[in-house]
């Protein structure tokens, strides 16, 4: 496990920036920053894996990682990141102990996009220092539901998760799936309440979601989406997604 990889040699600032262009299925391996981690990317998706816990973030969307919690990072597609590192006494409080989603407004990408353009790992001060209490409070009044997919340990939930993710417009009930992997649907409905906290139609519904936002930051629409991953109907998708995030598919990605 790397400790503060690339992080930036001065640390007394409140907030220091960082920008990398990362290709496609580009991997950092599992880190952690002394500082809070806020990553965006301006273009491309990033998996990010932190806490057993699983997030694709496309460019509408940041995640907060705390100082301390052990993390990776893979692209897909090419990868412009956008890093700041945010010192734990300057955190917003809310965001001190788990990775978050942040939805990422007007204001609060054109000040990332700025702060990250100064000189690599050099810390803001001067003519940007007025920037970073603005920055922190458009952090500080975010806010956005959790949307990500936890990691799996019993081997034949894991065969049923694997198989939907691999074709995620599955439609096979959790008694077909019981037959499939030797559970009955009693066990399998325990085991998804246990390791993964939701029910098995819940969690489908997460994948559902999770696999789609690559595809609809991309541009795709979401009719087309929409019937890849079994929904009948864009308004029945709509509606899960909405469920899940907590606003529409063009709220969630606006252009």
């Amino acid at each position: 496990m790397i400790t503060d990889a690339n992080h930036p040699r001065d640390t007394t600032s409140p907030v220091s920036a960082m920008r990398r262009e990362y290709p496609d299925k580009h991997a950092l391996p599992m880190h952690s920053h002394a500082h809070g981690q806020l990553i965006f990317a301006t273009t491309g998706v990033m998996e990010i894996t932190a806490n057993d816990k699983l997030w694709l973030v496309p460019p509408q969307r940041a995640v907060w990682m705390p100082p301390g919690v052990e993390h990776r990072m893979r692209a897909r597609g090419p990868v412009a990141l956008h890093t700041l590192y945010v010192r734990p006494d300057t955190c917003p409080a809310r965001f001190a102990d788990q990775p978050l989603s942040v939805p990422v407004s007007g204001l609060l990408r054109e000040l990332i996009v700025r702060i990250t353009a100064r000189p690599e790992h050099c810390d803001i001060n001067g003519h940007g220092s007025h920037m970073v209490p603005l920055l922190l409070d458009e952090l500080r009044a975010t806010s956005e539901p959790p949307l990500h997919m936890p990691n799996i340990v019993d081997w034949r939930l894991a065969r049923i998760c694997e198989a939907i993710l691999a074709d995620i417009g599955n439609d096979l009930s959790l008694e077909e799936w019981g037959r499939v992997v030797g559970a009955s649907t009693r066990t399998l409905a325990r085991l998804f309440r246990s390791e993964l906290g939701v029910s098995f139609r819940t969690w489908r519904q997460q994948a559902r979601v999770l696999a789609a936002v690559p595809r609809l930051a991309a541009g795709e629409p979401v009719i087309v989406v929409a019937a890849d991953l079994g929904y009948e109907t864009p308004g029945a998708f709509t509606a899960m997604f909405r469920r899940l995030t907590g606003c529409n598919p063009s709220r969630y990605f606006p252009r």
